[in-house]
């Protein structure tokens, strides 16, 4: 399957192909499973807004309140952080592993200015809920031109 029209013999062309090819010929796993980009993840995050803030709700079960860090400069928040599986038990051997681990960051633009000293993180559940109060609009005053 060619997904990208070019030269055959370019190097890039085919590497793309290649990993299509893989993908939708080869099975999706053999024996226990791999992953193969180890290390990033990208957990579920949601934007909400009311008449007074900005809400933004991350999921991330597993992880404790030291594993976050939330940074604010101007209007793009930024979350990140890193979750290790910690597996218990001696002798156990997984043979499908789903749940995700490693470093994370999840980037939001927000839709206007907030109070930054105001702003509320809190992690409980497994979900990290960022309040952030809006900042006052600026007042338009009418200008005479003399």
């Amino acid at each position: 399957m060619s997904l990208l029209k070019g030269s055959p013999g370019t190097p890039v062309l085919r590497d793309v192909d290649r990993v299509f090819n893989r993908f939708f010929t080869e099975p999706f796993w053999s024996g226990p499973m791999t992953r193969s980009f180890e290390g990033m993840w990208q957990p579920a995050l949601d934007l909400a807004e009311s008449e007074k803030e900005y809400l933004v709700k991350l999921e991330a079960p597993g992880m404790a309140r030291e594993d976050f860090e939330v940074l604010l400069d101007g209007t793009l928040l930024t979350l990140s952080g890193k979750r290790e599986m910690r597996r218990q038990g001696q002798g156990e051997e997984y043979l499908w592993v789903e749940r995700e681990e490693g470093r994370f960051m999840r980037t939001v633009r927000l839709p206007g200015a907030v109070q930054e000293g105001k702003i509320d993180a809190v992690y409980h559940d497994g979900i990290l809920t960022v309040r952030m109060p809006k900042a006052e609009p600026p007042v338009k005053n009418r200008i005479a031109i003399k």
